[in-house]
């Protein structure tokens, strides 16, 4: 089996190329939706994040702004949320490989927008980028979460270029204004076909 990691900027075409993986028997790996499950269902994290940023949770669910008020106005509080949330998704993510694996599937995909940065890139047989051009996602965005033309600028000014996960992946896929959503997902599915099938 394959582990593929998926990354690249909001509104490169990552949901779509996703499916295609899907399509083919894959297991997809949402690491952010791996955090999401985690903050509710491991009790080993909730303890470590409340005996270090206090009560933050409301029964069993997370206090996102009372913790997000504390960790993104001191850089030790949030390098130490990293440490805490990283352990775990790392985890539960190594869990969900080693299902999938036992399921007889071809391949496992983690999609994760950090994922070159995190240790999560260690689980990955090779990296995809999934890119765009900067209008076309400016427009994707827009059209996908109804926001303003100058909201969806700021959103993609604030990642890092396409360029930069190109460099930093071993393959490249890249969503053009003339791309249907089925053409698209033709051209993912052609190269995770090759990927699955390489020794």
């Amino acid at each position: 089996m394959k582990v593929i990691g998926i990354t690249g900027p909001t509104g490169a075409g990552k949901t779509t190329a996703l499916n295609a993986l899907r399509d083919l028997g894959g297991c997809i790996i949402d690491a952010d939706a791996v955090y999401h499950d985690l903050t509710v269902s491991s009790a080993p994290m909730r303890e470590e994040l409340t005996a270090r940023f206090g009560e933050v949770y409301q029964g069993n669910v997370l206090d996102r702004k009372k913790l997000g008020s504390i960790v993104f106005q001191d850089p030790e509080a949030l390098a130490d949320l990293n440490a805490i949330t990283h352990k775990y998704v790392d985890q539960e993510t190594g869990r969900r490989i080693a299902q999938a694996r036992a399921e007889g599937r071809p391949a496992a995909a983690i999609d994760a927008i950090a994922l070159v940065d995190s240790s999560l890139s260690a689980y990955c047989d090779c990296t995809v980028a999934i890119t765009a051009p900067e209008e076309l996602r400016v427009k994707r965005i827009m059209a996908r979460e109804g926001i303003s033309e100058e909201y969806a600028r700021m959103r993609v000014a604030a990642q890092k270029p396409s360029a930069w996960f190109q460099e930093h992946c071993d393959y490249t896929l890249e969503s053009t204004e003339s791309d249907t959503v089925e053409i698209f997902s033709q051209r993912a599915q052609t190269l995770f076909r090759e990927i699955i099938k390489e020794n």
